[in-house]
């Protein structure tokens, strides 16, 4: 019986519990996922690959079928080495399709033995992402509950804040 393998691409720039939830869902469905922090050369990342893969590892220690991984290229030349036959692309929003849907295709086109599969993001994190979290945490806000808690003090310290939070979000 062949293993499936998915691989689960993003800068995690920082790691959020939306992130997490796809995770989460996505280990459960293949036998091998891998996440994998990939350099995007149009983003400026507040947190060193390092601290990414760290901050990775940290939170998903607990998971037998995931691994963490780092890759620089073509992303189905990634798939490609590591014989996954999906990545899976986390959706938000209609404006996450159009973006992730171009990708998908030219993705096809370069290696049509790879499938793209799209997952939809819980509700309650349909409006969270990496860039609200830098900028929450850049203006002292509390981001509790969008992070997950083993992070918190991590991430905050980036921001050199100490924020104290009334309510979980």
């Amino acid at each position: 019986m062949t293993q499936k393998t998915a691989i689960y691409p993003g800068s995690f720039d920082p790691v959020t519990n939306g992130h997490l939830d796809i995770i989460d869902r996505g280990s459960k469905i293949f036998d091998r996922l891998i996440v994998t922090v990939l350099e995007n050369p149009r983003k400026n990342a507040v947190f060193s690959t390092k601290e990414r893969l760290d901050m990775l590892k940290l939170i998903l220690e607990d998971y037998t079928n995931v691994e963490v991984d780092y890759y620089q290229g073509l992303l189905v030349d990634y798939a490609e080495q590591k014989k996954a036959q999906v990545i899976i692309k986390g959706l938000r929003a209609i404006s996450d399709f159009e973006y992730e849907f171009q990708m998908a295709m030219i993705n096809h086109k370069l290696n049509p033995s790879v499938e793209t599969m799209f997952m939809m993001t819980n509700s309650k994190f349909s409006y969270l992402s990496s860039s609200i979290v830098k900028e929450v945490a850049s203006y002292g806000g509390c981001i509790q509950g969008l992070v997950p808690d083993s992070l918190y003090d991590l991430i905050l310290s980036k921001f050199q804040a100490d924020i104290k939070c009334d309510t979980i979000l």
